[in-house]
């Protein structure tokens, strides 16, 4: 690939990789989180919260890019916290990048494992709790096995859409090659000038080869752990 492909080119593949891999990673156990609150808990602002967590998938990405750079810029109040407290700057870094594709895949990482959590009949974790099975212990031995396969499709969705986010990255961590210039970024950019229509289709090429891949693998790793599961 990398004969194929330009140093440049070569540079936003592996900065893209890089982008959704540590976006579905940091996201998911926040995801699973949420994904079982609003599946099997009650409380107050339920639906407020399913509401913010599906915003991202409502609003503009260019919207989105502009709340993060409000929130988490250097100016922001939870950035400036952050690279006073513990010197992590999201500006107009890679990590910023990472921030702004996992807030956009979220939604789609918590639906999938919400519908796999709702699918999980509630008797079979009322049956462990009645042997006396705490919370934490009916989550990890009843629940967690049967909602693998949706955890791993809504992790591998997630990271494909983390490869295609474009508006909220480029808004808040804006098109510095070799720094947050992400595949979308560079196509993008060979777009805008002349003769730059050849990269950009090659580029177009890589990401659907990597989004294919990517659900490929989701549909083979989820059917693979549900016979483990079911025991066939």
């Amino acid at each position: 690939m990398t004969g194929w492909l330009g140093p440049e080119e070569w540079q936003a593949v592996a900065l893209s990789l890089r982008v959704s891999f540590w976006a579905t990673v940091a996201s998911l156990p926040l995801g699973i989180l949420v994904a079982l609150a609003l599946a099997r808990w009650s409380f107050p602002g339920k639906q407020i919260v399913n509401g913010i967590v599906h915003l991202p998938l409502i609003l503009p990405p260019v919207v989105t890019g502009y709340l993060l750079l409000l929130t988490f810029g250097t100016q922001g109040p939870v950035g400036g916290f952050l690279e006073e407290r513990l010197g992590l700057v999201f500006a107009f870094r890679w990590t910023g990048a990472a921030l702004a594709a996992a807030v956009m895949a979220f939604p789609l990482m918590v639906r999938a494992i919400r519908l796999a959590i709702e699918a999980v009949d509630p008797k079979l974790e009322q049956a462990a709790a009645t042997l006396g099975a705490g919370r934490i212990r009916v989550f990890a031995t009843v629940t967690l096995p049967l909602i693998l396969p949706g955890i791993i499709a809504g992790a591998i969705l997630a990271f494909a859409k983390a490869m295609g986010e474009f508006g909220a990255t480029i808004t808040f961590v804006s098109n510095i090659p070799g720094q947050t210039q992400t595949l979308p970024s560079a196509i993008y950019a060979f777009l805008q000038v002349p003769g730059g229509e050849t990269a950009a289709l090659r580029l177009a090429g890589v990401s659907v080869a990597i989004a294919m891949g990517a659900l490929l693998a989701s549909e083979i790793l989820a059917r693979r752990v549900a016979k483990r599961v079911s025991g066939i």
